[in-house]
């Protein structure tokens, strides 16, 4: 049996919105890892891949409204910024404090500044 272009490139974007999924998770508990551009990609994929896992991410209790607000530029609740941007600097310094003065901690540094902004920028909603 023979498997068409549009088959597989339907599997390949449903599997690359599973692991955004899963990475946009950890990104909710890991602070350097970004959850927002994850969520936002497997958005992406699943809307060319499978309109049925679309709808189950946009009806997830915890996520859906998360993406929908991003997506439609309302913003983020204030809660959601302060705690991104607390656990983000608290793992920053905690990072620079280990690496010391080096590439990486610098890195590091740029990319939270870059991040802050990123987040400061986006509206804020009232809950």
């Amino acid at each position: 049996m023979r498997v068409g272009r549009k088959t597989l490139t339907k599997a390949a974007l449903n599997a690359a919105g599973t692991v955004c999924v899963v990475l946009g998770v950890l990104g909710i508990f890991l602070p350097l890892l970004p959850a927002t551009p994850f969520l936002l990609l497997a958005s992406a994929c699943y809307i060319r891949g499978s309109e049925r896992l679309h709808r189950r991410l946009l009806s997830n209790r915890h996520l859906g409204p998360y993406i929908t607000n991003i997506k439609d530029k309302r913003g983020l609740p204030l809660r959601a910024k302060v705690y991104t941007l607390a656990l983000l600097w608290a793992s920053v310094a905690y990072s620079s404090y280990r690496f010391g003065l080096s590439p990486v901690s610098l890195a590091l540094v740029a990319c939270a500044l870059c991040t802050t902004l990123f987040v400061a920028r986006l509206k804020t909603l009232k809950t």
